[in-house]
């Protein structure tokens, strides 16, 4: 089976399922499903960052600084941001994710999808899949911030890491 032809849950405004749909047709129609974002990061605290490869469906070629994807249809938030981290590191063994927040990502040009943020530490040497990773590696939130403006970056990522930045600035100032 193809990735466009994975089934996934479609969810209305409020994340309740309405029907399903192949992936490959959510993608078509703009019909709004589930993804999960983790935020991988190694020992010393540095964020898995990677280039997608130019096959993927959406977004080819752009860099990422999440790994993750889409929800299928019955699974959990949870279980998809597992899967897809360990998929994606080409790792098995690894933590489960904490959960941190969720978002509609919502482009105005027919992308929309409720987005489960997590993160996780990862401890294991990694192995990408070659079919979702053409170039990545372990930089610090400095080397990620002066590259925002230099790379291409997933739009929906992208959206995520400054809604994270966000919810910690906030965090320090209620302390």
């Amino acid at each position: 089976m193809s990735s466009a032809d994975e089934i996934l849950d479609i969810v209305d405004e409020n994340d309740r399922v309405i029907g399903q749909s192949p992936r490959g047709e959510a993608y078509d129609r703009g019909l709004r499903h589930r993804c999960a974002f983790v935020l991988a990061r190694d020992p010393a605290g540095r964020i898995f960052v990677h280039r997608r490869t130019a096959t993927k469906l959406v977004f080819p070629s752009m860099y990422d600084m999440f790994v993750g994807g889409v929800v299928g249809a019955g699974e959990s938030y949870d279980d998809a941001a597992l899967r897809e981290a360990e998929e994606e590191l080409g790792v098995t063994g690894l933590a489960r994710p904490s959960f941190l927040f969720k978002f509609l990502y919502d482009d105005g040009a027919g992308r929309t999808w409720w987005s489960a943020v997590y993160e996780v530490r990862c401890d294991l040497p990694v192995r990408p899949q070659l079919e979702e990773v053409a170039w990545h590696d372990y930089l610090t939130e400095d080397e990620v911030e002066r590259r925002l403006g230099d790379w291409e970056w997933v739009p929906d990522g992208l959206a995520a890491y400054e809604r994270l930045k966000a919810r910690r600035r906030a965090r320090r100032q209620d302390r």
